[in-house]
């Protein structure tokens, strides 16, 4: 049993422990330890979780199994182009993985995207990193590459669309 909640302030460090646990899973074969290190602090810096949730710049929400959070994803329209949504984040738990809550998790996301009368939500996902199977399983579309800076370090990423 499960249920999704918006989360809040409160909820900063679950989503900080999460996100670690998850990203050493995901990202451990993919990138040097040092840059892990460097993008959980940099993404995942308590007091920038706290101000998106505070500014409502990210909505997150908080996939929970039972009682225990497990998952969550965080959204917003895109600053460039606001008729589109954005992914920002969607980590589950590895031991939750096969459970269906990525894709519960999207599906709230693109109807939380069709209720603010968008049509497109969008996310990047690293080139190398087998989600890309399971966004497309899940409708989206590589619409192209980029790579981005984030200190000395580069994201190497696919931006996938889907309409909603």
């Amino acid at each position: 049993m499960y249920t999704i909640r918006k989360a809040t302030i409160n909820d900063v460090e679950t989503i900080r422990q999460i996100a670690d646990k998850t990203w050493w899973a995901t990202y451990g074969p993919l990138l040097p330890t040092e840059q892990i290190i460097f993008m959980l602090g940099e993404i995942y810096a308590t007091d920038k979780i706290t101000t998106q949730i505070a500014k409502n710049t990210q909505t997150y929400l908080l996939l929970l199994e039972g009682d225990v959070p497990v998952a969550f994803a965080a959204y917003s329209p895109r600053d460039e182009n606001p008729d589109v949504y954005k992914l920002h984040k969607l980590y589950c738990l590895p031991q939750t993985q096969g459970k269906g809550y990525g894709k519960i998790l999207i599906n709230e996301v693109a109807q939380k995207t069709k209720k603010a009368g968008k049509k497109l939500l969008e996310l990047n996902v690293n080139r190398y990193n087998n989600a890309r199977n399971f966004y497309q399983k899940m409708g989206f579309k590589i619409a192209y590459m980029e790579d981005i800076a984030i200190g000395e370090y580069f994201m190497n990423d696919y931006v996938m669309r889907k309409e909603v």
